[in-house]
């Protein structure tokens, strides 16, 4: 039997395990879930020994656990995969409005319905029961193979962050292998060969020092919420281009070559806007609406605390306002020059009726893959056999910080092999996985192994 033949006749085993995996609750910004993220890299590490993979340990960190795991018997000569993932997931908020258990998967008209089924838990787990294949029926691998798998991705990624370059020679390869993105449609598979960066700010804005009388105060105190508006208002103009002085000095300019590659992307603006419920697109005019989500730079404010927020009325002017925003960068931007030049803008703009603490919340810079990279090649040749379709190449807008950390710290390109759909839900109610990609992306990896075996 050979390995793909395996893959088949074991999808129901392969499915029954994912639901096992998603079935524990491993919410790493919850205190609460600390145990259910340390029981969840238990039992990943249980499964990963049962595939046949070797040297599988849970490392203890300052917070969630890493799994680490190896298979290193295909020769010197054979390159090196590393291959990553991350257990843990997102927290499940607002609970009324999942159809479902978000911890009790649920199968509906093909679609795995639980938290993590896409993000990231099923992307994951298809590159163990590709391994698995292999190691059950031919008893090796093409390749050498390590995972490397953490349970903070969702909430900052400290542990691994400091991993890496403290641990080089452990995580030594040729390349890293992701499955942490997606593709257009479940016909059209894709590489993603490029990734923004985050700079994540919280900032407290705090007027008088105690929440006082609309009536009696107002017009003598600042409102910290007003002066809030005013600073949100000097961000960027109303297409969408970033106001704070220097934010644009370092954006590596999009060449013709990559927006002609862009421009080959096949998306449905009708659908992809009919799926957000919006009236209309937005966003700097020139540019398309490819380009400005995946390869230009963004500001966002997510959230406001501050005021009285229950029902009814209560007319207070508020002590402090607490306000969380990132900024989306593209390559060549440092979040940490990004932070200063923010920073000098909100208190160069902000009144001295209020005082501004700033607190960081992450920071990550962008990443741009080496298209001739020869995974690269072998990562299309596998997706074309199995999808009958070669893949298109993109850049994503969200974040993976890890990229960067593998190129800076261990000198590696990353190939970007994702299977989740836009229709998944992430970081929402009713995430879900579309089963035959799960099955397929088992398929894709078991070919991208022994393509990359080839080369």
């Amino acid at each position: 039997m050979n390995p793909l033949t395996y893959a088949q006749q074991q999808q129901a085993q392969h499915l029954q395990e994912l639901i096992e995996f998603l079935r524990l609750p491993s919410i790493s910004t919850q205190e609460k879930h600390n145990e259910d993220v340390a029981e969840t890299a238990v039992w990943l590490a249980n499964n990963m020994t049962q595939a046949g993979i070797e040297n599988v340990r849970v490392i203890k960190t300052q917070r969630h656990p890493l799994v680490y795991g190896d298979w290193l018997h295909a020769g010197s000569d054979a390159p090196t995969a590393l291959i990553y993932g991350h257990y843990d997931v997102q927290p499940v908020d607002p609970i009324e409005l999942w159809d479902s258990a978000p911890f009790e998967p649920d199968i509906r008209d093909n679609y795995l319905y639980a938290r993590g089924a896409s993000d990231d838990k099923g992307q994951t787990f298809l590159h163990v029961k590709a391994v698995e294949a292999y190691l059950k029926t031919e008893g090796k691998l093409p390749i050498n193979v390590k995972f490397i798998i953490e349970g903070e991705e969702e909430s900052g990624g400290e542990s691994l962050r400091a991993f890496i370059p403290a641990n080089k020679e452990l995580l030594t390869a040729n390349v890293a292998v992701v499955s942490d993105t997606g593709m257009p449609s479940p016909q059209q598979p894709a590489i993603t060969y490029g990734l923004r960066g985050n700079c994540y700010v919280l900032m407290d804005i705090t007027g008088p020092a105690r929440d006082l009388h609309s009536g009696s105060f107002g017009g003598g105190i600042d409102n910290p919420l007003n002066v809030l508006g005013h600073l949100i208002a000097s961000f960027k103009d109303q297409e969408g281009h970033i106001l704070i002085p220097g934010f644009y000095d370092d954006v590596r300019p999009l060449s013709d070559e990559e927006r002609a590659l862009l421009a080959q992307f096949p998306m449905d603006e009708a659908a992809w806007l009919a799926d957000t419920g919006a009236p209309q697109t937005w966003g700097e005019p020139e540019y398309t609406l490819v380009e400005r989500i995946g390869a230009r730079p963004t500001l966002d404010v997510h959230g406001i605390i501050g005021g009285y927020t229950g029902p009814g009325g209560k007319t207070v002017l508020p002590s402090t306002v607490h306000v969380k925003l990132s900024m989306r960068l593209v390559p060549n931007q440092d979040p940490a020059d990004i932070l200063a030049k923010f920073k000098a803008h909100v208190l160069a703009v902000a009144p001295p009726t209020v005082s501004i603490v700033f607190h960081q919340r992450g920071g990550a810079p962008a990443s741009v893959c080496n298209l001739n990279h020869p995974a690269m090649k072998a990562a299309a040749a596998a997706f074309t056999a199995v999808f009958e379709n070669p893949p298109v190449f993109m850049r994503e807008g969200g974040s993976i910080p890890v990229v960067g950390q593998f190129q800076q710290y261990l000198g590696l390109e990353t190939v970007l092999m994702g299977f989740g759909l836009p229709s998944d839900n992430l970081h929402a109610p009713n995430e879900r996985f579309y089963l035959p990609n799960f099955y397929r992306g088992i398929e894709t990896s078991i070919r991208f192994l022994a393509e990359y075996g080839r080369l």
